[in-house]
């Protein structure tokens, strides 16, 4: 692999303009993991405004399907033609479709606007993590995507009080609006302060394999999202739509072997090393997202917790994941050493995850906090390592790629686990429910699995306390077939080959000596 120059961006020469970029990148990160959070808090009051209850699950999945199908190509283009202004062209996609979605007067519109600004977000995670690629050498690369991670975490604890605050008090447009001044600040600063060189592509976009990729990551989305929802799993729709996703993406694998300037070039995946992290990226997706979605259920439902502050109720693992990531960045950063955290980040979120499925319905919130707290730690281990591991893996040309593709085995992972812990789920509750409550139960559950606080609240006690039963038995179910997922993150981490990481080393520091940025694998 043919060595590439070190940063001669400016990181030697202008340690505060970088600091300065860092910032900046840390409020898009800020942007790209706030907006889910803050519209989840506010959609209530936006269907009660616009209604369209029928049309709700697409707010989400035109803004997830957009984000996913969009992530490859924005990494290939900052490869072919500059990161500077490619990542600036998502902030500013991202804005204006974060200010057509405050301006929204009916569900489809709101709908179409929200795929817009999902278009945008793609190329906003891609471009953070691409940016500090080609800013930080990888030795030094570990603390500052420690840092990201904690931002991530901290997004997710404050997301849902945020919403909360600002559609009580401004109103849901503003869940839209607050992205404008803290996107402006972001793009003043990359714009001046962010030096990168220029790159000028003669080869064109492949835009067939472009559109196979899209055609494929839709139609799979689409399978995970309305699987076991809005159609059964053996039905007519989702064997169409999976059969075209199957076809679309081995389509897009062929063509990938011929086009002169591949969206994903497949030899990135001959490093063991990149093919591992993009298997354990998805584990930790599939784990990460379906724990947020399940952990807070059984809080609310079994464990009467409140609702208001939703973000507060998983703090004790967000706060784990918090802290482990800042710990491994820094251990990264002063050893060069990073094989340990997969290993151990793994073995927790197995342990942890085969903790959370023996909860019950008298385990006290001090016991699920520290299960959570386990799972938390094992997160914290894997969350930003992976992407470490995945760009120290490629030459400098594929930096981009490598970091769009593990974005994207995160992003995937966490629709397939959604979706199959959410239908496991489903169907448990509904057994339950059914075995306990009779018929009453059955009629409970025929529309949804999951109840609100009103709702519950309104239950007559036999059918209430079956209902606590069966989230209990619902996430044991889905939370133990996370563990045995997680048991495949362990094997890919074993097989890691601990490849030096090469920059400046805490002793270097003054030194700053320009070193190549990856390494062959």
């Amino acid at each position: 692999m043919a060595d590439t120059q070190a940063v001669d961006t400016g990181a030697e020469k202008q340690p505060r303009s970088v600091r300065v970029v860092l910032l900046a990148l840390m409020i898009t990160m800020m942007l790209a993991m706030l907006d889910n959070m803050i519209v989840g808090t506010a959609m209530p009051t936006i269907v009660g405004e616009l209604g369209g209850l029928e049309h709700l699950s697409w707010v989400v999945t035109a803004y997830t399907l957009a984000t996913a199908a969009s992530t490859p190509l924005w990494g290939k283009l900052g490869d072919m033609h500059g990161r500077k202004g490619v990542f600036m062209s998502s902030i500013v996609l991202f804005l204006i479709g974060s200010v057509l979605s405050g301006m929204a007067q009916d569900m489809g519109q709101l709908i179409g606007f929200r795929a817009v600004q999902g278009l945008g977000a793609g190329g906003l995670m891609v471009g953070v993590m691409a940016i500090i690629g080609d800013l930080i050498p990888p030795r030094e690369r570990g603390k500052y995507q420690g840092m990201m991670a904690a931002v991530m975490a901290l997004a997710m604890i404050g997301g849902p009080l945020v919403g909360g605050t600002i559609t009580d008090n401004w109103g849901w447009r503003w869940a839209f609006y607050i992205n404008l001044p803290l996107g402006v600040v972001a793009l003043a600063a990359i714009s001046v302060v962010l030096h990168l060189p220029k790159k000028r592509a003669q080869a064109r976009i492949d835009y067939l394999g472009a559109a196979l990729l899209t055609v494929g990551i839709t139609a799979i989305v689409l399978v995970t999202t309305w699987g076991g929802t809005e159609y059964a799993w053996t039905s007519a729709r989702i064997m169409e739509l999976t059969g075209i996703g199957v076809a679309s993406l081995i389509g897009f694998v062929f063509w990938q072997t011929k086009a002169a300037e591949p969206v994903v070039p497949l030899h990135i995946f001959r490093s063991r090393n990149f093919t591992l992290m993009s298997v354990i990226g998805f584990i930790t997706g599939f784990v990460m997202f379906g724990a947020t979605l399940f952990l807070p259920l059984y809080q609310q439902s079994v464990q009467g917790a409140s609702a208001t502050n939703s973000g507060l109720l998983l703090l004790p693992m967000l706060g784990a994941m918090l802290v482990i990531s800042m710990v491994a960045g820094r251990v990264t950063t002063n050893t060069g050493k990073y094989k340990v955290f997969p290993v151990v980040g793994s073995v927790a979120m197995v342990a942890g995850l085969y903790l959370l499925s023996t909860m019950d319905t008298d385990t006290s919130r001090l016991t699920s906090g520290v299960y959570m707290a386990v799972v938390g730690l094992g997160m914290g281990c894997l969350m930003q390592i992976t992407m470490l591991v995945a760009q120290n893996s490629v030459e400098m040309k594929d930096m981009g790629v490598a970091s769009s593709s593990a974005t994207l085995f995160r992003t995937l992972g966490s629709s397939f686990g959604v979706a199959i812990m959410g239908a496991l789920f489903n169907h448990r509750v509904q057994d339950v429910m059914a075995e306990r409550a009779g018929a009453l139960g059955s009629k409970v559950t025929e529309t949804s699995a999951q109840l609100d606080a009103a709702s519950l609240a309104k239950l007559p006690t036999v059918a209430r306390e079956a209902y606590q039963h069966a989230v209990t038995a619902g996430t044991h179910s889905a939370f133990l077939l996370g563990a045995v997922v997680a048991v495949v993150s362990l094997a890919a981490a074993v097989f890691v080959k601990e490849v030096p990481l090469k920059g400046a080393g805490p002793k270097e520091e003054e030194e700053r000596v320009q070193m190549p940025v990856s390494e062959p694998v």
